[in-house]
């Protein structure tokens, strides 16, 4: 049960507007040296030894006229190949579990590489299909967006979020595509014919 908070304000939102990359990305904004090196652009501490699959999602943020959004940002958050998040026993200690990465600025796709998260046992026991957070951020977005990828070739049948999604067509908005060994398509539309499911958390 949610704790109803009466001391809290809540404070007014706007939108993250052309600026979000210069304060969360400025080396790709074009303001190199600020940091010497992005912060959080990889999920990786080291690569080479992270375990599991590494596969590389590739996708681009549309709006309701159909245009892919050049602007747009996204934060991912995922729990490792063993179904185990970062900070808890037994994670792998060469994944952080979270990245951040943007639009590109001509072609307006993003790529994630990452490790395919494997499944884990959430609130009651109850085990959720692999899947991999998102909170997505563009101009015109009041509020920070959050959904989900899953993956086509892992069994989603039982996880218990996609399973409350009344109408069953809209699933496959969270579906990531395989195009490839290791490789996937996922789209988000933020209004529009084919609207991604967005999460109210």
């Amino acid at each position: 049960m949610v704790q109803k908070l009466e001391t809290l304000i809540e404070s007014a939102s706007q939108t993250a507007g052309p600026y979000v990359h210069i304060g969360l990305m400025p080396t790709y904004a074009g303001n190199a040296g600020y940091y010497d090196e992005e912060i959080g652009t990889t999920p990786f501490l080291d690569e080479s030894k992270a375990k599991g699959e590494i596969v590389e999602i590739v996708g681009s943020v549309f709006d309701g006229t159909g245009w892919a959004m050049r602007d747009a940002l996204i934060e991912s958050w995922q729990c490792d190949a063993g179904g185990v998040f970062p900070g808890e026993k037994g994670a792998d200690p060469a994944f952080t579990g979270h990245c951040r990465f943007a639009a590109d600025a001509e072609s307006g796709e993003f790529t994630l590489r990452t490790v395919k998260p494997g499944s884990y046992q959430g609130r009651g026991g109850v085990e959720s299909a692999p899947h991999i957070s998102l909170w997505v951020v563009a101009r015109g977005v009041n509020i920070g967006l959050n959904t989900r990828i899953y993956f086509e070739d892992e069994d989603n049948a039982n996880d218990p979020l996609l399973n409350r999604i009344e109408q069953r067509p809209r699933v496959n908005t969270l579906i990531a595509k395989k195009t490839g060994d290791g490789k996937y398509r996922f789209d988000i539309r933020l209004q529009g014919e084919g609207e991604t499911v967005f999460l109210d958390i």
